[in-house]
């Protein structure tokens, strides 16, 4: 194989890779926000979830800042194309990630009904609407984007913000909220005890009953909706950009790779499996391994998107044949290497001190401590 060819194919499985680990390590705490006030009847209740989640939040982060510097820095014309036309987007994932360590870090610095609840609420809407946008702009890179380019591959959007916001865009991303939700409650059933472990189990268990329901429905719209597929293009293994390609709407489209290699389905198939026995064991109150089928679940989920859409990145709804795919949006062979040699370094790193991390601070939140002691969340 060409080297610049399986680079650019070795960079797609990389690009998922740090979005699994996002949605997994990041939306785990985002669901732990989400279900501060459903599961967390009282102040010393909210205060043990946030200190179960708390050795681990802001090192999760790095998976958020690894997704978008590997966008900005593999797949740039991607990064351009999405952040400038998406902006508002953008500000409204920044603000709440913004938010979301303040209501985290000074919630428990004034001891005062009113203040603590300002906090829950930020802290459970910075939880939720990230990983509703997260979702959302899958369901809507599945259905392409409304944008185009000049000659000189200048883009322009030409949808709008509440466009982005469609139904299957939204289905997209209450699944993504689900199945966040689903992990921050198992890890609650992990640390804590009592009645907020029961009624975390109890939110966890819906949570992916609702998780499967989107997620069929979900297969069977996208079935029957129209795909992208490359009709006409250069050598995958040349650079090339997205005026040099023909790009047809085609119904059923996004079975296309599914119907020409029948094995891919054993990926949703996986993502079902995650989620059945995921909840299973969560009711059979085996949270750790239930906990492990959520990632199977999340693997299941963004590997599907990736094979329907491939090789597609971000289709273009307003002119098909300029859409961007992995092999005219990417960095030049020089620079894949460089961050291929990074990344053989750091991402395991990453994987070592992370799990290193989890095991040390392994073990049930003390409530008793808890509420003694000043200076914990």
């Amino acid at each position: 194989m060409d080297l610049y060819l399986g680079l650019k194919v070795l960079w797609w499985l990389l690009l998922g890779v740090l979005l699994l680990g996002l949605a997994v390590m990041v939306g785990m705490d985002m669901g732990v926000g989400a279900l501060l006030r459903i599961i967390g009847k009282t102040d010393l209740e909210r205060r043990s979830m946030l200190n179960a989640i708390g050795p681990h939040w802001d090192g999760n982060q790095v998976w958020f800042i690894l997704g978008g510097g590997a966008i900005f820095a593999a797949f740039p014309l991607i990064y351009a194309t999405a952040f400038s036309g998406l902006y508002v987007v953008m500000l409204l994932l920044l603000w709440s990630m913004i938010m979301r360590p303040l209501a985290f870090e000074y919630r428990s610095k004034i001891p005062t009904e009113g203040w603590r609840n300002i906090a829950d609420w930020v802290f459970l809407i910075s939880g939720a609407l990230p990983m509703i946008i997260y979702g959302a702009a899958m369901g809507n890179m599945l259905q392409g984007v409304p944008f185009h380019f000049d000659w000189d591959l200048r883009s322009y959007y030409t949808g709008s913000f509440i466009s982005l916001f469609n139904p299957f865009a939204i289905l997209a991303g209450l699944l993504s909220l689900a199945l966040a939700m689903y992990m921050g409650a198992t890890m609650m059933v992990i640390k804590t005890e009592g009645v907020l472990a029961e009624r975390a189990r109890a939110a966890g268990s819906f949570a992916i009953l609702v998780a499967i329901v989107l997620f069929a429905i979900g297969g069977v719209w996208i079935s029957m909706m129209p795909g992208f597929v490359l009709t006409h293009s250069v050598d995958p293994a040349l650079a090339q950009t997205p005026l040099t390609q023909t790009v047809e709407l085609v119904k059923g489209g996004l079975l296309a790779n599914y119907k020409a290699m029948p094995i891919l389905w054993v990926i949703p198939v996986i993502g079902f499996a995650g989620m059945i026995i995921g909840g299973l064991l969560l009711r059979a109150h085996r949270p750790a391994i239930a906990w492990w089928f959520g990632v199977l679940a999340w693997v299941g989920v963004l590997g599907a998107t990736a094979i329907s859409l491939f090789p597609f990145l971000m289709p273009s709804s307003t002119n098909p044949s300029q859409s961007l795919t992995i092999w005219n949006s990417i960095s030049s062979e020089t620079t894949l290497l460089w961050m291929t040699g990074f990344s053989a370094v750091f991402v395991p790193l990453i994987l070592w001190y992370t799990s290193w991390a989890f095991y040390v601070m392994r073990g049930k939140v003390d409530a008793g401590k808890i509420e003694k002691d000043p200076h914990a969340y």
